[in-house]
């Protein structure tokens, strides 16, 4: 169900002339995202416009940050957008056919849910020093942090399932060092018991 997250106080004039007041307002979408657009209400007529969607965000917190942030400039912005609604171009009509008659199979895990899709390689970002490491994944929401888990198999550690982000970050940041240093010793030769 929509609802209005912020209710400005600030009126102003729209490029037509009349007098506009904004509010910010959002629902949770079908895939369990939050979807924010702005609405005015024409302090003359009464009638409503909206914009387009202007945010998707994970969460109602998320999407009750961005309405909190939102500028005067930003406003007369979408009030502009919702005033003139942009219109797809004609398609331009295509004379090749296409290779295949279906899009592509969704690649399945072992596990029988979809290969989770990571944001960044904790390794590669690791090369960098551990402490630039830990602020890149500090930046992450913990969806993102356990898709980085399983992506690269850093799963198996009761850090690796926690819901608090601060804990999977540095589950993450020790997997991936002790991944480098094994690697570091597999490298130099050094084997188990070698002094």
């Amino acid at each position: 169900m929509a609802e209005v997250l912020v209710e400005f106080d600030a009126a102003f004039r729209g490029p037509d002339g009349q007098r506009y007041a904004p509010r910010a307002c959002a629902r949770a979408a079908d895939d369990g995202r939050w979807e924010g657009w702005v609405e005015f209400s024409d302090l003359d007529t009464g009638a409503v416009i909206r914009s387009g969607r202007e945010t998707t965000q994970p969460s109602r917190a998320d999407t009750m940050y961005w309405a909190t942030g939102l500028t005067r400039v930003y406003l007369e912005g979408a009030l502009v957008r919702a005033l003139a609604p942009s219109r797809p171009a004609e398609p331009a009509h295509v004379e090749v056919d296409p290779a295949f008659d279906r899009p592509a199979p969704r690649f399945v895990s072992t596990e029988g849910s979809a290969v989770p899709r990571a944001v960044l390689d904790p390794f590669e970002v690791y090369a960098q020093g551990e402490r630039v490491l830990r602020q890149e994944l500090s930046a992450l929401d913990i969806d993102h942090l356990h898709a980085i888990v399983r992506a690269y198999g850093l799963g198996g550690g009761v850090g690796g399932d926690s819901r608090v982000a601060g804990v999977v970050v540095e589950y993450i940041v020790a997997e991936v060092r002790a991944r480098q240093a094994e690697g570091d010793a597999d490298s130099l030769g050094v084997t188990e018991g070698a002094q």
